[in-house]
């Protein structure tokens, strides 16, 4: 998962981008950078996982001149890459998930293509995918055989002198969003980073559109086509509160969740409603609006150097993170029933030992954890999240439960068997809270406001795009059908 932001405007960029690309701190955790284009090519990258992404490229602000400029905050990968191609140097940033990388990269060995950037999983997916654009006639037919070429997602920001060429993906898993002010243009992964920075959104991109931004404004150089799958976790878990997709604002989708989590509860009596911070807190809100209940804050997040338990790549890192930055206070837990929401349950440690824990310690009376998504089944494909079926919590429920693995669960996804309740009340022993009750697929898409079919639910429900999950060979070859270019201009304001 990253976070990606390009600007063009018409005197120097990069203080725009140096702070709408830190507006995309909570997407990732390893690595940031930026690259401006002026009279040439300046680029910075550093490794952000011990530090804020504003004290790393602080220093680094003189030199970023330019009036073009993309940025990036990355979970794995170091970015953005530049390549001296055939079509003139560029450089890249990426969103994203490849399955498929390290076969395209054997593939593009064999032809003697040579790799340089490597990740902590190997070959840099950024530069692969740099790599295949290469292999196209020029850089939009590049871009479309590099989603042919991969399985997975990938939306793109992609530098050069004629400006900034953004490609969102054939499926729209991930966003991107164009803005616009007086002297600028620009394009984004979060729209909260156009709230402080004067923007105004003008476009939410198709999944397959690819569009140049330029100093006279917006040339759309491939429509949109077809299906549209984005996914559902931005809403419910990874996105900020202050950011849109597809025109929905994330902080009122939780807080809609959260008063469909309190309609089914009729049958607890509690004393306080509560969210697991930060994402967890607007589900609380939208709880306690509806059932009337007083809403507290019993666990706060000690803000300042811990990001997000859930994105970085190690366990350890992880229990450290969500051991130190929430804090428990007593004076509002002891004696108390509370209803804890929670955006999701992945993998569940964290929730029971660092969360539920602390508050049986300082005396809560009764825990109800409400998450505010259906139990995770599925590792995603389709961007940085769970990568095994293993570590997932309701997986390790079903084990316990029939002995060993088992490939069928859709017993389990159903949320009226027998089965699906077992699961439940084991999961609800493992983590050792009063009880646990998850949102339904049906209440979680109405809490989003989307038709069902135009929401990425692999992860809850194992159903991709047509069934064809996870290669979708079927859909990119109609998406790959003919489509009229247009060439349709919207000047800048002078």
């Amino acid at each position: 998962m990253s976070g990606i932001f390009g600007v063009v405007s018409k005197g120097n960029c990069g203080e725009t981008l140096f702070y709408s690309t830190d507006y995309h701190s909570h997407l990732g955790t390893e690595y940031g950078g930026l690259a401006v284009l002026g009279e040439d090519f300046t680029r910075q990258i550093h490794n952000i996982s011990q530090s804020q992404f504003k004290s790393k490229f602080y220093d680094d602000l003189p030199r970023m001149k330019g009036n073009k400029g993309i940025g990036v905050i990355s979970a794995f990968e170091e970015q953005p890459i530049y390549l001296n191609s055939k079509f003139g140097p560029f450089c890249i940033v990426t969103n994203g998930i490849i399955e498929n990388a390290e076969r395209l990269a054997a593939d593009l060995l064999k032809k003697g293509i040579s790799f340089s950037e490597v990740c902590k999983k190997g070959i840099n997916p950024t530069e692969l995918v740099a790599k295949l654009i290469n292999q196209g006639v020029d850089l939009i037919d590049g871009i479309e055989k590099m989603f042919d070429a991969i399985e997975g997602s990938c939306s793109l920001l992609l530098l050069n002198r004629a400006g900034i060429y953004a490609a969102r993906d054939r499926f729209g898993y991930t966003p991107l969003v164009v803005g616009r002010r007086d002297d600028a243009w620009c394009v984004t992964s979060e729209t909260c980073s156009f709230r402080n920075n004067d923007f105004e959104t003008t476009k939410f991109l198709e999944p397959g559109e690819i569009v140049l931004l330029n100093e006279d404004g917006v040339v759309q150089r491939r429509p949109g086509r077809g299906v549209n799958q984005i996914c559902t976790f931005l809403w419910i878990y990874t996105g900020f509160p202050a950011s849109d997709y597809e025109g929905i604002n994330t902080e009122i989708v939780r807080e809609r969740s959260g008063r469909a989590l309190a309609k089914h509860d009729k049958y607890i009596h509690v004393d306080v409603v509560s969210g697991i911070p930060d994402s967890g807190l607007a589900h609380g809100l939208g709880y306690a609006m509806e059932s009337g209940k007083p809403f507290r804050r019993p666990l706060v997040k000690y803000t300042p150097g811990y990001g997000r338990s859930y994105t970085p790549p190690s366990q350890a890192t992880r229990d450290l993170i969500a051991k130190m930055k929430l804090i428990p206070i007593k004076e509002v837990i002891e004696g108390n029933s509370i209803v804890v929401c929670e955006d999701s349950i992945v993998r569940g440690t964290q929730l029971k030992n660092f969360a539920v824990k602390k508050l049986w310690d300082c005396g809560a009376r009764e825990i109800h954890v409400r998450p505010a998504c259906p139990p995770l089944m599925f590792p995603c494909k389709f961007n940085l999240s769970t990568r095994t079926i293993h570590e997932l919590a309701a997986r390790r429920a079903i084990r316990a439960l029939e002995g060993h693995d088992i490939e069928d669960v859709s017993e389990y996804v159903d949320y009226t068997t027998d089965k699906y309740r077992a699961m439940v009340d084991w999961i609800a022993k493992d983590i050792d809270v009063t009880t646990l009750r998850y949102q339904t697929v049906d209440d979680m898409v109405e809490a989003v406001g989307r038709p069902k079919e135009d929401l990425c639910l692999y992860c809850w429900t194992g159903v991709c795009p047509k069934g064809t999950c996870p290669k979708l060979k079927a859909d990119i070859v109609e998406l790959r059908k003919p489509a009229k270019k247009s060439e349709s201009q919207v000047p800048l304001k002078s």
